[in-house]
């Protein structure tokens, strides 16, 4: 089996951001603006450019954010067990 890229990994985690954030800014524009104001006409205007502006938003504090979550998940997942 052949060792991994570390170039081509760093690649793959941060498109995995990309996809992450843009879900996330695409779900959570979306609930909240149905929360907030319903469907009034224009509705899919303004969420649209909800979205557009949280997208880059949430990329650039998932930059931040990812390997502070992947550390902390890393000691959650090593620490060391206590017996009884």
């Amino acid at each position: 089996m052949q060792n991994p890229d570390p170039k081509r990994e760093k690649r793959t985690i941060i498109l995995a951001q990309v996809f992450i954030s843009c879900l996330m800014a695409l779900m959570m524009t979306f609930l909240f603006s149905i929360l907030l104001q319903g469907f009034p006409e224009g509705w899919a205007l303004i969420w649209a450019r909800n979205w557009l502006t949280a997208w880059p938003v949430a990329f650039l504090l998932s930059l931040g954010v990812g390997p502070l979550a992947f550390k902390l998940a890393f000691r959650v997942m090593h620490r060391p067990v206590r017996e009884g």
